[in-house]
């Protein structure tokens, strides 16, 4: 199972996020949408393969905070993650990238007063992301529900 999960890991973009989260579901269908090509795969944190890669990179698997890009092994949370995500989009959403002008201090500052707020700002779903045949491309899937 480590050599699937190595293997995942060097051969995919793979962003995880909060699939009970409003906000971070919203990203999800954002990223769809945006992102024609597939650069990205979508992992839901609450799915078996989700668990294992937070575990595989020591981040809780209990709660979360941030979203995370695995790129080709590497990690980025916070506002580095959105930017490093952001900046492969088509335009206009990749001139977002200019924001690495921000300090970081300042950009996850902020990223993380939305992340810790999302569920009182933006509200919690009971239902787990349905991933459907017309999108299942964008995700790595080890559940028919994520």
């Amino acid at each position: 199972m480590a050599n699937h999960l190595e293997q995942l890991i060097q051969n995919h973009n793979i962003i995880l996020f909060d699939a009970v989260c409003v906000l971070c579901s919203a990203w999800a269908d954002f990223m769809i949408k945006h992102d024609q090509h597939c650069q990205f795969r979508l992992v839901s944190v609450q799915s078996k393969i989700g668990q294992q890669l937070l575990a595989h990179y020591q981040l809780p698997t209990d709660h979360f905070e941030t979203m995370v890009l695995l790129k080709k092994g590497e990690i980025y949370t916070e506002s580095t993650a959105f930017l490093e995500i952001i900046q492969h989009l088509d335009f206009p959403y990749s001139r977002l990238k200019y924001a690495t002008v921000i300090p970081q201090v300042i950009r996850d500052f902020t990223y993380r007063r939305i992340a810790l707020n999302r569920y009182r700002l933006f509200g919690k779903t009971e239902q787990c992301y349905l991933v459907t045949p017309d999108i299942q491309q964008h995700f790595l899937l080890d559940d028919a529900c994520i």
